[in-house]
């Protein structure tokens, strides 16, 4: 699932400063190039034993990743559900309270970068 509405998309910042905001709220960057980086996040399902994770997709719109003060800007943001062994599965059914948490945590980025 696309969240459409995390106030995210288009948002720039400095790889350094989306670096540590995101690792405050328990992001990792694990996908990148010297262009573009994805920051994730697992979110636990408990009661279901489903892991969910929050994905933001980044790209370089100044300098590569290599440097400290490259400036990314946030394109599209992603929830789905943890499929082994092909990744994550962006069409199934996100429950309430997993979505609710990871609006939670888009909100809280959204602020730490302003």
């Amino acid at each position: 699932m696309i969240i459409d509405d995390s106030g995210l998309k288009g948002l720039q910042a400095e790889l350094a400063d989306l670096d540590q905001s995101s690792e405050k709220l328990g992001f990792v960057r694990w996908q990148w190039e010297y262009y573009r980086a994805t920051y994730d996040l697992k979110i636990e399902d408990q009661p279901n034993r489903e892991d969910y994770y929050l994905r933001i997709n980044t790209r370089a719109v100044e300098g590569k990743l290599e440097n400290p003060s490259a400036v990314l800007a946030v394109e599209d943001v992603y929830l789905g559900r943890a499929s082994f062994p092909h990744g994550l599965d962006y069409e199934s059914p996100i429950p309430d309270a997993i979505l609710k948490n990871a609006k939670q945590k888009l909100a809280a980025l959204k602020q730490l970068l302003a």
